[in-house]
Parts: C-alpha cells; sequence; structure tokens
C-alpha cells in the first residue's frame, strides 16, 4: 500500500503534471513526471512551527504518485488487478525520484496481460528514457 503522503489526490495536480510534466511509454505503459518545487514557509510560518517540527520537513515534501487506469485496460476486475501489481512499482521508485517529483503512471491496455515483471520493465525503461531528456 502506498502511503498518503506520497499519493496525488488532487485532479489539479494530476491535470498539471500530465499536462507540463515530461512523458515517456513503454509497451504496458506511459510515465508522466514533472519536477516540482515545494514552496519554501514564511519567516512567520518558520518561527510559529520551529518548535513543532523540523525546517526540513516543512521545505521538501516526498515524491508523490499517481496511477490512471482505464476501462480500455479491461473490466473492473482487470483494472484492480493491474493496479494492484502496479503500486508496489511506485513504491520502490520512491528513492530514485527528488523531493517534490510527481509521477502518474498510466496503464495501457497490454498491462492487462502483463506480468509484474514485465510492468517493472516498462516502467524503469520509460522513466529511463524522461531522465536521458533531462
Amino acid at each position: 500500500m502506498l502511503p498518503q503522503q506520497h499519493k496525488i489526490t488532487n485532479s489539479e495536480e494530476f491535470r498539471q503534471t500530465i499536462r507540463k510534466g515530461k512523458r515517456a511509454g513503454g509497451g504496458t505503459v506511459v510515465v508522466h513526471l514533472k519536477h516540482e518545487k515545494s514552496p519554501k514557509p514564511s519567516d512567520a510560518q518558520t518561527k510559529t512551527l520551529t518548535a513543532v517540527s523540523s525546517i526540513k520537513d516543512l521545505t521538501t515534501s516526498p515524491p508523490r504518485f499517481g496511477l490512471i487506469v482505464s476501462k480500455a485496460v479491461g473490466n473492473a476486475v482487470v483494472r484492480h488487478a493491474v493496479s494492484r501489481k502496479l503500486r508496489p512499482i511506485m513504491l520502490d521508485l520512491v528513492s530514485e525520484l527528488a523531493p517534490g517529483d510527481r509521477l502518474i503512471i498510466r496503464a495501457l491496455p497490454p498491462a492487462a496481460t502483463a506480468t509484474s515483471k514485465e510492468l517493472t520493465a516498462d516502467v524503469q525503461k520509460a522513466l529511463g528514457k524522461i531522465k536521458r531528456r533531462g
């Protein structure tokens, strides 16, 4: 299960990541990556919250992930199976991404019959393409 702090829950963030992020595809997935800087707290927020939490926590946010598995992939059972295969892949990518990054994995119809290994390979391949492009 992906922790709440790593989930994109806002539809506007999904939209911005897909529209303004970099995109690369594999055979079973398309990966969208957007580098997002975390907003720095104001001086008033810093003074108020210093006693409560560390400043480092305020200035960086963990990478966040979203998942899109449309009806084109299959019926509800198939879509949920694909989602269950993709979530651990996203969790493994936490250490590879910079703080504030947003990554969305969109499953394509061939993902319905793909194994976890194939999905992992396609996600890694697509992410590698994005990183090579800069």
